[in-house]
Formats: structure tokens, C-alpha cells, sequence
């Protein structure tokens, strides 16, 4: 799966967690970037992520997620 096929799915995640489309997502987003990116919808939108890729998030992997490019990485890793 290509990097830009990963940021389409995860794309896809953040829609139906947010329920709006008003972001751009890029390596460089943050939280502060989009609009209802918040702590508890931080982890819905990581637990959609997880179904999505059918993929497990190790807790030091989240806790080193500062930006959509960190978490594009840790995905790009548990998918090989």
C-alpha cells in the first residue's frame, strides 16, 4: 500500500470521526490544525484508524505521535 493510499484510509478515518471535511491532512498536521481534533476525538479517530489497517497501536508508538506524518510512519511500519 502506497503512502498516499494510507493518508486516503486515514483521511477517510478522520471524516467519519470529525463528521466534516474542512482539513487538509498532511505529514505536518497537528490536532491544532483541524477543527474538533481534540483528546476524545483523538482516540476515536485512532481507534478508527486501527479498525481501518486492522493494526494495534503499541503505546510507545502513540505516545511519539506529534503530527499526520508521525502517525502515517507507525502505520507504514505495523502494515509490513
Amino acid at each position: 500500500m502506497t503512502r498516499d493510499e494510507i493518508l486516503s484510509k486515514v483521511t477517510d478515518a478522520f471524516v467519519t470521526v470529525l463528521e466534516h471535511t474542512n482539513f487538509d491532512l498532511t505529514d505536518a498536521t497537528t490536532a491544532d490544525d483541524v477543527d474538533g481534533w481534540e483528546s476524545i476525538t483523538h482516540m476515536m479517530i485512532i481507534s478508527e484508524v486501527e479498525k481501518t489497517f486492522s493494526i494495534k497501536f503499541k503505546l510507545m508508538d502513540l505516545m511519539n505521535m506529534s503530527n499526520v506524518g508521525d502517525l502515517l510512519n507507525t502505520i507504514e511500519l505495523e502494515l509490513q
